[in-house]
């Protein structure tokens, strides 16, 4: 049994679709540990293999804003509204570590008046598969409060450290396969790139979602590496400049893309010159975006698995496109 400073309440706790026996009471807070595998924890002290101290994690969640936030709001309520969750035997708190930080600045100043906490306490052997579903279910699903590179981060471990199905995720979560494959995709791109920088997840988002930049790095394999160091150097400055300067020079394609890959500091040169052939003029971006949509794989498996009256319209609209064209076409 735990250190308690109160009686402790016996209840339950849906994680999943499993129910698990818990205790609720106040626990002394100088008892608790912080969770290193925390995704924000993760994200921000814990990357390249590197294992934080306590004190590591209790100084730099200390100095976030959303933890100073935190203390004004705890103060201002007298407590948690929402207890912490512990894991027993070890006392490491699975979910509510900025709420822990934020106690710990109170008490500083008042240890008595803060120095017990709200607690869930979960069995010490609850499974890890169990606990990162837990934090999907709070961060994920739920309030989602973590960043978008926090929460691929989530996906990403409990996919490659744990065995978990894409699908079974996907499932779990609410999302689609297809969503949950990519945020895995991006957050594996940027470790193997050496890049964890929370605030540069945007721009590799937008970088591999592209269809225009996806052509091109299938032909050009170095493609990756420059990029990244134009994001690292700031010479793309921003996340939106990969969606509507590179994929506009992706598809430009030739000598424009060659210069940029081959040539320092030719991100803006190489716009211009695809800018200046027209890639970006709005006819020819409505027109590409359509004909990669018609020669996609998914339009072609929606199209064949289509019952046949939706394939009849679909027909019928396909028709007067052409003739829409030829008319276009016969007007130059």
């Amino acid at each position: 049994m735990p250190v308690a400073t109160e009686s402790w309440v016996d209840t339950t706790l849906t994680i999943g679709k499993k129910e698990i026996s818990i205790k609720e009471g106040l626990f002394r807070q100088t008892d608790l540990m912080f969770y290193p595998e925390n995704p924000r924890i993760f994200s921000i002290i814990s990357g390249d293999g590197y294992k934080p101290t306590q004190k590591e994690i209790e100084q730099k969640l200390s100095e976030m804003e959303h933890v100073k936030q935190l203390v004004q709001s705890i103060r201002e309520n007298g407590g948690l509204t929402d207890p912490i969750i512990v894991r027993d035997q070890d006392y490491v708190v699975l979910e509510g570590n900025s709420r822990l930080a934020a106690y710990r600045i109170l008490s500083r100043n008042n240890p008595i008046l803060w120095g017990k906490i709200k607690v869930k306490l979960l069995p010490g052997d609850i499974p890890e598969d169990l606990v990162f579903a837990l934090l999907g279910q709070y961060h994920i699903i739920g309030r989602k409060d973590w960043a978008p590179y926090e929460q691929a981060g989530y996906l990403y471990r409990r996919h490659k450290n744990h065995g978990a199905d894409p699908t079974d995720i996907a499932r779990e979560m609410g999302l689609s396969v297809k969503m949950i494959n990519h945020l895995i995709h991006v957050y594996e791109f940027m470790v193997n790139h050496k890049d964890t920088d929370i605030t540069r997840w945007s721009y590799y988002d937008e970088y591999l979602k592209s269809r225009a930049i996806r052509k091109a790095r299938e032909s050009n394999p170095e493609i990756d590496k420059i990029v990244v160091k134009k994001i690292k150097s700031k010479e793309i400055e921003k996340a939106v400049e990969v969606r509507e300067k590179l994929s506009i020079i992706a598809n430009a394609g030739g000598s424009i893309l060659n210069d940029f890959l081959e040539k320092e500091d030719s991100f803006d040169r190489s716009y211009e010159r695809a800018s200046a052939k027209g890639i970006d003029n709005v006819w020819y971006k409505r027109l590409h975006k359509f004909r990669e949509f018609l020669l996609s794989e998914e339009a072609k498996h929606d199209f064949s698995e289509m019952d046949d009256v939706h394939k009849k319209k679909c027909d019928f609209e396909l028709k007067k496109i052409k003739d829409a064209i030829e008319l276009v076409l016969n007007r130059k």
